[in-house]
């Protein structure tokens, strides 16, 4: 038999582990203290930061910050039409890019999940996921030399009497599309890959069609996932400047206007910045009602 050791005898390691078996709270805690401090001040901190800074002002003379709380910064943010056009085109192309993500990643995960052999759907899965793994400068830069006057899209439309949609709004959806496919498919992929063949066959027993199975009993039963991809799509489409910069052209969105006033005018550029972050709060919250946040 091996005798137990007195707590005297025990090694300050062995004490403290013994301490932390009998208090898995205390352990639990200990483990979550770095993450929670990385969040509370490197993040919490710097919107914190941000949200403060808005409110300051510039001296229009020296360009100099002036730490006085006004409201003057959010004021002009919400009567001047140039800003007001500029939020209401950046929520327009994150909305289009969410809803063409969502109507392109439907039958690719239907495919993937549903009707591909299942020795073939962990590749497709990968395959997928390619795109993801090169750098984003390379693909929004491929997509610039695509849609370029005689690039490969005037190449394959000029037979048919047209051209290219060239540099602008649509170029930015849709790069902005192909950019954040991945992360609409997976979750639907995922949900169509748990979703019981008994329904869609007692549907099909009890007479409904297809497109009928399709709206009564899949598109209820996705709309979580689908919610959930949208996160992911709408945040990054509406938080995203390179890719505006890059093939929209004469477009302005939010964060280009951002990244301009942030060495002119950093007060209007955090004011500016508070919006996008409002409106993605706004829109978990509305995305939290459909059991979106769960299917994460």
């Amino acid at each position: 038999m091996t005798a137990t050791l007195p707590a005297a005898g025990r090694s300050p390691v062995r004490r403290l582990a013994g301490l932390l078996h009998r208090r898995p709270r205390l352990r639990l805690s200990l483990l979550l203290t770095a993450p929670l401090l990385w969040l509370a001040v490197l993040y919490l901190g710097s919107l914190a930061v941000l949200f403060i800074s808005a409110f300051w002002t510039t001296n229009s003379f020296t360009s100099e910050v002036v730490k006085v709380w006004s409201t003057d910064n959010f004021h002009e943010l919400f009567t001047t039409p140039v800003f007001r056009q500029v939020i209401l085109r950046s929520v327009g192309v994150a909305l289009a890019v969410t809803v063409l993500c969502a109507v392109i990643a439907f039958p690719v995960a239907f495919y993937t999940a549903r009707v591909a052999r299942p020795r073939w759907r962990p590749l497709l899965v990968v395959a997928i996921l390619t795109p993801l793994w090169a750098s984003y400068l390379v693909k929004v830069y491929a997509w610039r030399l695509i849609l370029s006057e005689g690039g490969l899209a005037d190449w394959m439309l000029k037979p048919l009497g047209l051209g290219g949609p060239g540099f602008g709004l649509p170029a930015t959806v849709m790069t902005l599309t192909y950019l954040w496919l991945p992360y609409m498919i997976l979750p639907i992929h995922t949900a169509l890959e748990q979703l019981p063949a008994g329904l869609m066959d007692a549907s099909a027993d009890l007479g409904a069609r297809p497109g009928r199975t399709f709206r009564s009993v899949v598109l209820p039963m996705m709309l979580p996932s689908v919610a959930a991809g949208s996160v992911f799509t709408f945040s990054l489409s509406l938080g995203d400047y390179i890719t505006v910069q890059i093939v929209g052209g004469k477009t302005q969105l939010i964060g280009n206007l951002v990244y301009s006033n942030i060495e002119l005018n950093l007060p209007m550029a955090a004011a500016l910045g508070t919006v996008p972050v409002v409106v993605i709060v706004l829109y978990l919250l509305a995305m939290r009602r459909t059991g979106a946040l769960s299917s994460l």
